[in-house]
């Protein structure tokens, strides 16, 4: 299957899977979504979930997360993974937003990634799911999948993001970011389908199984 042939399956199969997909990260704001979303690196969305309900216990806004102190931060979103680094960004960034934006998240990609512990990817989920704003964050997961999918040649997240913008029209990027990522759970894990058993894999890459039927043999 030709690349446009594929692009446009993949972006058919994907709608038809998840026509509205749900933001996984539990929130109520930009703000408790930048910090939902800092708090999941390296971390799996259900984890982060179970613990940002007591971090918004706490304070739920910069003014009342800046008069916390780090420790009491720390202690809670602990069990996210590198919890030091992430509660010192939480409370630096929270005395950031009210010094420099009046306490309110910027809608700006430059000013986000300005901000302590907000890489390119955490500002554009933020961008996208806060805002709306057209974007196409994309993480190790959509990263292993444009790869799988030979939608990039990229070996870089950077790079994969500049081929799936160039690929895929710009208003489904948001919805297709969140889409990816549901089917890579369901449907493609990086230690189960291997390219060969999924619905995508299965229909875009047919040699890839008879390949490995023939080495069997």
């Amino acid at each position: 299957m030709k690349l446009k042939e594929r692009v446009a399956f993949i972006d058919q199969k994907l709608e038809e899977l998840y026509p509205d997909p749900p933001i996984p990260l539990d929130h109520v704001d930009p703000y408790t979504l930048l910090i939902a979303v800092l708090l999941s690196a390296q971390c799996t969305d259900a984890r982060v979930n179970k613990v940002t309900p007591a971090l918004f216990q706490l304070a739920s806004t910069p003014e009342e997360m800046a008069q916390r102190s780090v420790d009491e931060i720390n202690a809670i979103v602990r069990p996210c993974g590198l919890a030091p680094r992430k509660a010192k960004a939480i409370h630096e960034l929270s005395h950031l937003l009210i010094k420099r934006h009046k306490a309110q998240v910027p809608e700006s990609m430059d000013a986000l990634e300005a901000l302590p512990g907000v890489g390119h990817k955490t500002a554009s989920v933020v961008m996208a799911q806060a805002f709306g704003v057209s974007s196409f964050p994309v993480d190790t997961h959509i990263h292993r999948l444009a790869q799988r999918w030979k939608l990039t040649n990229g070996k870089s997240v950077a790079q994969t993001e500049k081929d799936l913008k160039r690929h895929f029209v710009e208003d489904r990027w948001n919805s297709l970011h969140l889409q990816i990522i549901y089917y890579g759970r369901e449907y493609c894990p990086a230690h189960a389908c291997h390219g060969l058993a999924c619905p995508i894999c299965k229909t875009c890459f047919p040699e890839r199984k008879n390949k490995v039927q023939n080495r069997k043999a």
